[in-house]
């Protein structure tokens, strides 16, 4: 489908988007194994991809990510898959266009390469810029509308993927750093600030900035008043339900949906402008999102 207006002109009217929930937590429930390659299900399951994308449209989502946050070639080469990153990240983002309603939009979701840039690491910004190139491009090829960089905890890495969508392609580019509470405040596991981080996230060229994961939606409430005191600029919040505990074997989030959204609903006070769910979250989470912001 065609929208008539894009995302950024959708929040330059002042609407409040609604995003999806978790991916890998939906996949975990529709038989991916422990320590099974998440995007390898665009190839072997396309059906679960796409009722995924489904779900998350009937519940209320104006967008929903795609099956790809580590779909870069330095994940995938651990899986054996790096000779189908491309065919990976442009079926993630077909699977999705296939079920978007009029009005609704796909974002190609591009997560942490799991490497450290030089000299920390082996990887130089020459290989790492070119990982997400590939991967920015494949998403766009396959019908993405923008690309989310998200759980990054680097700046130098988060500035290299900003950089390569948005030299490489004509997608909207919204870029989100993980951060943890601590004693001193908030710093991401690199030791970015929010300040710093909005600041050089805003500099790299994203045209949504915000945080994503590590934190129930009380804390992500705390996070987002930090953000919004040094910035004006659209932001994007996805969060977790809740912090994970592991009963009789399996693991639980204990955020509800009805639990979730009074903190939702405090982050539209604060001025957020896309709202979503990170791990844990379900359908239901977005489902009962979209109603209270409808009402």
């Amino acid at each position: 489908m065609t929208n008539t207006l894009t995302i950024i002109e959708r929040l330059e009217r002042g609407d409040i988007l609604i995003s999806d929930g978790a991916t890998g937590t939906y996949l975990q429930a529709h038989g991916l194994e422990p320590g099974g390659c998440p995007e390898e299900f665009n190839i072997s399951h396309p059906e679960i991809i796409r009722r995924m994308a489904r779900e998350y449209f009937d519940a209320g989502s104006d967008l929903v990510l795609t099956n790809s946050f580590g779909g870069n070639r330095f994940m995938q080469e651990k899986y054996g898959l790096g000779d189908k990153v491309k065919e990976i990240n442009r079926l993630a983002a077909e699977h999705a266009k296939s079920q978007t309603p009029s009005g609704c939009y796909v974002v190609g979701s591009i997560g942490p390469t799991g490497e450290f840039l030089e000299p920390l690491g082996p990887v130089t910004e020459e290989q790492m810029l070119n990982a997400f190139t590939e991967q920015a491009c494949a998403l766009e090829e396959g019908g993405a509308d923008a690309v989310v960089i998200e759980t990054l905890t680097s700046i130098e890495e988060c500035v290299l993927a900003i950089k390569a969508a948005k030299e490489n392609t004509k997608l909207t580019v919204m870029a989100t750093l993980t951060y943890d509470k601590g004693p001193r405040g908030f710093f991401t596991m690199m030791g970015v600030t929010p300040q710093i981080g909005v600041t050089a996230l805003k500099e790299a060229g994203a045209d949504v900035i915000g945080a994503n994961c590590g934190n129930g939606i009380d804390v992500m409430v705390e996070l987002a008043a930090e953000l919004r005191a040094v910035t004006n600029d659209y932001l994007l919040i996805h969060s977790n339900a809740g912090i994970p505990s592991l009963q009789n074997g399996e693991i639980i989030y204990p955020e509800s949906p009805n639990y979730m959204v009074d903190g939702f609903l405090q982050l539209v006070d604060l001025g957020v402008n896309i709202l979503g769910g990170c791990c844990g979250s379900n359908p239901e989470h977005i489902r009962a999102l979209a109603k209270a912001i409808k009402n």
